[in-house]
């Protein structure tokens, strides 16, 4: 819960200030005092009657009634003071600052439980302990500098890690991006990410409301939280960049699947991510650049004019662009090409990237601009390039850039390389409130990011011709383990799913009569050894009696087997899909390719259950080897629509029979219309 005394309060107590503005308690007062904290201000030192220039009081019991307390005192003193303000001072927001807690050791986590529990029942609200505090447009209760200017249509900070909430905040602050709160929640006692993103979605105003939001985490407790509240406000107009830190194999250490050895809580975050439409990032720079996108105007296609006076950053840009899926397309209108051109010192090139050269002066960029704004109808934006050619003064091109951002409709990314020779002209463009890129790769991938990012999808079950009574019929009659052929075939008739036939038989004489019954060409595997190529419990294109006889002989005496499986033989493309129950997120689905690439290449995509089929579709575009499953050189490839639909019949399975704990679909055979499941593993632990 976030109290309304927490972000904008009457009043503020700092426990534990002093005059050495060293100490965190010293600082964040200097900080509350040098930035104009509107209300009543205090202190507490039991040292001091006055503190900065404000009245100290000796101890919490003396303090007349007040909205916030922030503590920056020894964790094992703050329980005490805390019980005093909530139950006998009206208190109801409080920051601790100190540390000690339960980052430290259960003592301190106990203490933890204890301050919780007050505040709770005192029906007020927690940040932290051990952050740095929060900035809002009312207070800067902080310990920390940069302290930046609060631009109210700006962005939102919500970090786990307060240094680190203080590094994006000094990476962005010099490429023009302004702050409208910072939320350092440090060990999320009570309110971490999700609870923040809870608040900002509860509150959302169009007219009013901050429509970026950058966030880094460092563990989701709540991801249904943080995906009911990021869908929400994504829908209502916002975006939405994260960082997730401390990702961890561990899960997948003791997993007996494919998929089982490869899902793990990183590949649930990039679901969850997925699903809810943040765009993720992977270190602060990247955070930043995307947060400048998501100040310039919004770009409607795919198709970017690169305008430059240097032909080094202009290659660069392409290849990160057009490896990213964006296209530098050829100006194909000769006549405005030409026009264009006239206007242009000779050498210059408008076939895109376009080079006005070295030379090239604010006159030039303007036409330039003006061409690709109303003539050039093959592009949706411009990244201009622009640095000191170390000639002439420049300022004037700042200008021209500064107008064009403000009148073009398309949007402009300025990439401004030079931070020293033109600093104060760039300084001169940042303050007319503009952002720049000073590194057109970091540009690339942050365009190339958000583009491949989609929108939220509906939470939608598909239950089409899905027998849900039956799958849950068939899971109550199961034991844990590895499920036999015969129930895989019943789960999957249920779902909708096409398997190919199978039986299993014990004997020849059975293998015989199966072979006569099924057709040739034959598959014949190992029942039992969980990797069944790793024993070379796997026979294909078997295609004659001769040949079943001498492999079910061969196949019966493998360790662990209990019998033998016998199979129609598909042909086509190897598709895999897999799922693993991740504790707290749900079903993590995956899609790849399938049969040893799926190990060798671990080009998987991830997605949580329940999937759309938009979701379903996003999945396998977003494959490395989606080239192959379109079809390549002539070669058949596979129906998108019928693979897509397998992935959500097979996340509805999961959906009602949460027991199935690890699914391998490997191979998944593709051609054509024709999709069937090939070899299937289902783990279930009830």
């Amino acid at each position: 819960m976030i109290t309304k005394e927490l972000i904008a309060p009457r009043s503020i107590v700092v426990i534990g200030a002093s005059n050495n503005t060293s100490k965190p308690g010293g600082k964040l007062l200097k900080n509350l005092i040098d930035n104009n904290f509107k209300g009543d201000l205090w202190v507490v030192n039991p040292n001091e009657s006055e503190v900065q220039g404000i009245r100290s009081f000796f101890s919490p019991d003396e303090l007349p009634q007040v909205d916030l307390a922030v503590l920056a005192i020894p964790a094992a003193a703050c329980v005490k003071a805390v019980e005093v303000l909530a139950t006998q001072k009206g208190a109801k927001g409080f920051i601790i600052i100190s540390a000690g807690f339960s980052e430290e050791s259960e003592e301190g986590r106990l203490l933890e439980q204890q301050i919780v529990k007050i505040i709770e029942e005192n029906n007020g609200s927690l940040i932290g302990p051990n952050c740095i505090g929060i900035i809002t447009y009312a207070h800067t209760s902080v310990f920390t500098t940069p302290i930046p200017k609060l631009v109210q249509m700006s962005c939102d900070l919500v970090s786990s890690s307060g240094a680190t909430a203080v590094f994006i905040m000094e990476s962005g602050i010099p490429k023009g991006l302004h702050f409208a709160s910072v939320f350092s929640v440090g060990n999320s006692a009570q309110n971490g990410v999700e609870e923040i993103l809870e608040f900002m979605d509860d509150v959302f105003n169009h007219e009013t409301s901050t429509r970026v939001k950058l966030l880094y985490i460092e563990s989701i407790k709540n991801p249904d939280k943080l995906l009911k509240h990021a869908s929400s406000l994504i829908r209502k107009g916002c975006k939405i960049a994260a960082i997730k830190a401390g990702s961890s194999q561990a899960g997948s250490r003791a997993a007996a699947s494919h998929t089982g050895a490869m899902a793990n809580s990183d590949l649930a975050v990039e679901a969850l991510f997925r699903k809810a439409g943040i765009v993720r990032c992977y270190g602060r720079e990247e955070l930043t650049t995307v947060a400048n996108v998501f100040h310039c105007k919004p770009m409607k296609g795919k198709r970017l004019a690169i305008i430059t006076h240097a032909g080094g950053p202009a290659v660069m840009l392409t290849d990160s662009l057009e490896s990213g899926g964006l296209h530098i397309p050829q100006i194909k209108d000769s006549e405005a090409r030409k026009k264009l051109k006239s206007k242009l010192f000779p050498g210059s090139s408008v076939e895109n990237p376009i080079d006005f050269l070295a030379t090239g002066n604010a006159e030039q960029l303007a036409s330039i601009i003006d061409a690709c704004e109303n003539e050039f109808d093959e592009i949706d934006g411009m990244a201009v390039i622009f640095g000191s050619p170390g000639l002439t003064p420049v300022h004037d091109v700042y200008q021209v850039l500064n107008d064009k951002m403000q009148t073009c409709k398309k949007p402009i990314f300025p990439i401004l390389p030079s931070i020293i020779n033109v600093k104060d002209d760039v300084a001169y463009f940042i303050a007319q409130g503009n952002v720049y890129f000073p590194d057109e790769v970091l540009l690339g991938k942050a365009l190339t990011s958000i583009l491949k990012t989609a929108r939220p999808h509906e939470e939608k079950i598909f239950l089409d011709n899905i027998d849900i009574p039956e799958i849950r019929r068939i899971i109550d009659r199961t034991e844990d383990g590895f499920q036999p052929p015969e129930t895989i075939h019943k789960l999957f008739a249920a779902t909708g799913i096409p398997m190919v036939r199978e039986i299993t038989v014990n004997t020849e004489d059975a293998a015989l009569e199966t072979a006569r019954q099924l057709g040739f060409p034959l598959v014949m595997k190992v029942v039992g050894p969980v990797h069944k190529t790793d024993v070379d419990g796997v026979v294909l294109n078997v295609k004659d009696i001769e040949t079943v006889q001498r492999e079910f002989q061969r196949l019966i005496k493998i360790k662990d087997t209990t019998a033998v499986l016998m199979a129609e033989m598909a042909s086509g493309i190897e598709l895999f899909l897999g799922a693993k129950y991740e504790d707290k997120f749900g079903h993590v689905i995956l899609c790849g390719m399938g049969g040893i690439f799926v190990e060798v290449l671990k080009d998987v995509t991830s997605g949580l259950a329940p999937l759309t089929m938009c979701e379903a579709a996003s999945m396998i575009k977003s494959l490395r080897s989606y080239q192959i499953i379109k079809g390549y050189r002539g070669k058949n490839g596979v129906n998108e629509r019928k693979f897509a639909e397998i992935m959500v019949r097979l996340s509805t399975l999961l959906r009602f029979a949460v027991e199935i704990k690890e699914m391998d679909i490997n191979p998944l055979i593709g051609n054509g219309d024709k999709l069937v499941a090939v070899d299937v593993r289902i783990r279930i632990k009830k």
